[in-house]
């Protein structure tokens, strides 16, 4: 595993050179320097990484590779502006959002632009551009729809599991799927094997957000580069609050009266863990790591070694 996870600080070494090197003006001003603060942050890079990881298992070319993972974590970056936004969230990547530092509408201008230069990046592919512009656009869109569905979630009592988990497969997997069938479709590989990427790519995302809502309450507030307990604060309808209010809504319900009681994540935290909440929702997210690998499965003809322990890696990271 030691090699594997070299290779993979390798990549996002990689990654995060070719981010500092992209080609910004220097004018305006307004517009560029939020852009290259945004950029600085130190992200995970796991999007960029999984297309460079799938690209490998179809020996796609490494160039081209580059061009379409650093356009995902432009596509990343700019949801993340925005989203911050709607969010009320002020940390991102262990620094102040874009509109925290600055103000909503440079960030709103920022985040557009962060993707323009991400469908500039795609457009200059030597080999079918069009169709992974197309399969870039459509995962943009089906994030949109995700963050969508989630603002209306926000409060909604009468959320169900299944409507969380339409909404996360949007604003997460689809991302994730198009990471990983983009290099498929790269080399030029038949339908049936560009499906099964995307399959792979949506269950390893659906599991990657179930376990992130774990982090959200046991993770560390320093790893996590933001405060815990801020999904709840907020009204979201996580998947361990649907639990929470479907099996024990009195209880759920006294607990979070007070939004402003100093000791509520505490209390949070126990309930989840005595009521077996967490175990349940982790068994969820284990449940979808595992669809993840049988979807590799059915591809056959290639290497999926280093696939399958990126799925570890996501399925046991702690940030």
């Amino acid at each position: 595993m030691s090699s594997f996870n070299e290779l993979v600080s390798f990549i996002r070494t990689e990654v995060n050179r070719d981010l500092k090197r992209l080609p910004f003006p220097e004018r305006p001003v307004y517009l560029y320097e939020p852009i290259r603060f945004a950029l600085r942050g130190t992200g995970k890079r796991f999007r960029p990484i999984l297309v460079h990881l799938a690209g490998r298992a179809n020996n796609a070319d490494p160039d081209s590779l580059m061009k379409i993972a650093l356009a995902v974590e432009l596509l990343h970056n700019f949801t993340l502006v925005h989203d911050d936004i709607m969010d009320n969230d002020d940390m991102r990547h262990g620094q102040a959002a874009v509109h925290s530092k600055w103000d909503d509408s440079t960030a709103i201008l920022a985040g557009d632009g962060i993707y323009a230069i991400a469908q500039i990046l795609l457009s200059g592919l030597p080999d079918r551009a069009n169709a992974i512009c197309r399969s870039f656009s459509q995962a943009t869109l089906e994030v949109c729809e995700g963050q969508a569905l989630d603002k209306e979630f926000e409060n909604d009592l009468s959320i169900t599991e299944d409507q969380y988990l339409e909404m996360i497969e949007k604003k997460t997997g689809s991302l994730l799927g198009a990471c990983a069938e983009m290099p498929a479709t790269l080399v030029g590989a038949d339908k049936e094997v560009i499906d099964n990427f995307d399959k792979f790519g949506r269950a390893l995302g659906i599991g990657f957000q179930i376990h992130d809502d774990l982090l959200e309450i046991y993770g560390n507030p320093d790893d996590m580069g933001k405060s815990l307990g801020s999904d709840i604060a907020e009204g979201k309808q996580t998947l361990m609050v649907i639990k929470a209010r479907n099996q024990f809504g009195k209880e759920w319900g006294t607990i979070i009266a007070d939004p402003n009681a100093p000791n509520l994540m505490d209390m949070i935290r126990s309930f989840f863990t005595e009521k077996g909440i967490k175990s349940e929702t982790k068994s969820m997210a284990q449940s979808y790591f595992k669809s993840a690998r049988e979807s590799l499965e059915n591809i056959s003809d290639i290497n999926r070694d280093e696939l399958n322990k990126f799925v570890n890696l996501v399925e046991n990271r702690t940030y």
